[in-house]
């Protein structure tokens, strides 16, 4: 046994803790009863305490240092084991404990205030959240800055300043674009109630040709829609809303996009760091391609359009090319998860931005109401109506996950490089698209990028899938000739 065999032995079962501890969390969104959540707390803290302790052995560091790369894969291997063991030795043990248990707590707080629309129940629990996660950031950076040793958990090899330059170059054309549409007449829209049973027998044909592999996996109900899992166990949630059959279908495609990321990586990368996703802002490419640029494509909607009719009979919709128009209709909202692909991106700088005040200390917890409510107002123009509507709709916050929320548009820009590259690489993708069978663009994502999991860096995973350097002008392309065509701009 050489370094790097012992290594990856150890390295092997800190990753299966890994896969239970995201397992409890699960379960904590989908079917845990509610008075379990403060023992639930305790049992992630232990585990948690557990999983650190692994990833700051001092063993690491001697193998790390005897360790020589034969080939490409262990090289790889090497550098995300090094870069976590780095990263985990700066945290103090009691820190990551208390963050783990902090957390857990939150989320079950999180979601009664959300119901309750009361911020003031929330505030206490996310005042200590946000302490235990400055006092993370700092620790971290090691005099840097915190926020972007956080953004790094999520996206390795990126910094704040260099996703502001790109939401810079965005926001005035994404801007100009809504504004455009707005003088122009509303699209259409879908009105009525939609059977939440028949919402989820359609939502899992979709997740079905979007290639979601249900042996090794399963759909859930949850307040907010997620992926949990890698390699033979890939879960995914979704929820229903009578009157918005397109938040249950568009939820789970767009989570179907993560799962199938985490499915189709080569299985001689499993429970080793390569055996999942480069970064979640390449995570978000696929699950934001499968939703928008195959999804709602027009080719897509046309075979949509014929299940909906046969599953909710006459629901005033005359034809499929109104059904596509409603499908992509650009519409006032507050909710992101909800929001048009023209408007999507804005609600993602809102929260970056407020993110980064409150981790460098800019802007204090009980101030983010109002906070939150007057960039809202002066970016989409009309007034937050009520806290579910506004900072208490995302959970990630109750989750600790800062630097997570700008990976969002991030991975827009990238699905629409990949998008590019995509129709020029697989001519005649309408026609399967139009009889329901993504098969073809899902099988070229693979290959080209979702089976080499973790092996390249973030922006080199997308390098490789593309042929060339990524850029936002993709993106801004193609909403500008789909809205512009939609819209008659």
């Amino acid at each position: 046994m050489t370094a790097y065999d012992d290594l990856m032995v150890f390295q092997r079962e800190t990753e299966a803790l890994g896969q239970v501890m995201g397992r409890l969390g699960w379960d904590q969104e989908t079917v845990m009863p509610p008075g379990a959540a403060e023992q639930r707390a305790d049992e992630m803290a232990a585990l948690e305490g557990v999983l650190h302790a692994r990833r700051t052995d001092p063993r690491l560091g001697e193998w790390l240092a005897a360790a020589e790369a034969p080939d490409e894969v262990a090289g790889a291997n090497l550098r995300h084991i090094r870069r976590s063991y780095e990263r985990n030795a700066r945290v103090p043990g009691r820190l990551a404990a208390a963050l783990a248990r902090e957390t857990s707590r939150a989320q079950g707080i999180w979601a009664e205030a959300r119901k309750a629309e009361d911020v003031a129940a929330f505030l206490p629990t996310l005042r200590e959240v946000v302490s235990l996660k400055r006092e993370e950031g700092q620790a971290v950076a090691q005099g840097g800055d915190p926020y972007d040793a956080l953004l790094h958990d999520y996206e390795p090899g990126t910094s704040s300043a260099e996703l502001s330059a790109m939401f810079g170059a965005l926001r005035p054309r994404l801007v100009a674009l809504r504004d455009a549409i707005r003088e122009a007449p509303k699209g259409p829209k879908l009105d009525g109630l939609f059977d939440e049973e028949k919402q989820l027998a359609l939502s899992r044909e979709c997740a079905l040709a979007f290639g979601y592999d249900l042996a090794r996996g399963r759909i859930d109900r949850a307040v907010h829609p997620f992926s949990s899992g890698s390699g033979s166990d890939v879960r995914i949630t979704t929820r229903t809303n009578p009157e918005d059959p397109f938040n249950c279908l568009y939820s789970t495609i767009h989570e179907v996009g993560h799962a199938t990321y985490e499915q189709g990586i080569d299985p001689i990368h499993a429970l080793t760091p390569l055996g999942q996703g480069a970064s979640m802002g390449v995570h978000e490419s696929q699950s934001r391609i499968y939703e928008n640029q195959l999804g709602r494509s027009q080719a897509f909607c046309h075979w949509l359009f014929g299940r909906m009719r046969d599953l909710f009979g006459d629901f005033g919709i005359a034809d499929e090319e109104t059904f596509y128009r409603a499908a992509n209709r650009v519409h006032e909202g507050f909710i992101r998860t909800e929001a048009d692909e023209v408007q999507y991106n804005l609600h993602v700088l809102l929260r970056f931005d407020l993110e980064q005040a409150l981790m460098r200390g800019d802007l204090m917890a009980e101030d983010l109401e109002a906070a939150w409510n007057d960039r809202f107002l002066a970016d989409f123009g009309y007034a937050v109506d009520r806290p579910s509507n506004g900072m208490l709709q995302d959970v990630h916050w109750s989750a600790g996950l800062f630097g997570y929320f700008p990976t969002y548009t991030l991975g827009n820009v990238y699905a629409g490089c990949l998008h590019r590259a995509l129709r020029e690489a697989v001519p005649g993708l309408d026609a399967r698209l139009a009889r329901g069978d993504a098969g073809a663009a899902v099988d070229w994502l693979r290959e080209r990028l979702q089976r080499h999991g973790g092996l390249r860096e973030p922006r080199e995973t997308v390098v490789h899938a593309i042929g060339g350097e990524p850029s936002e002008e993709p993106l801004l392309g193609y909403l500008e000739a789909k809205f512009g065509a939609l819209y008659g701009l």
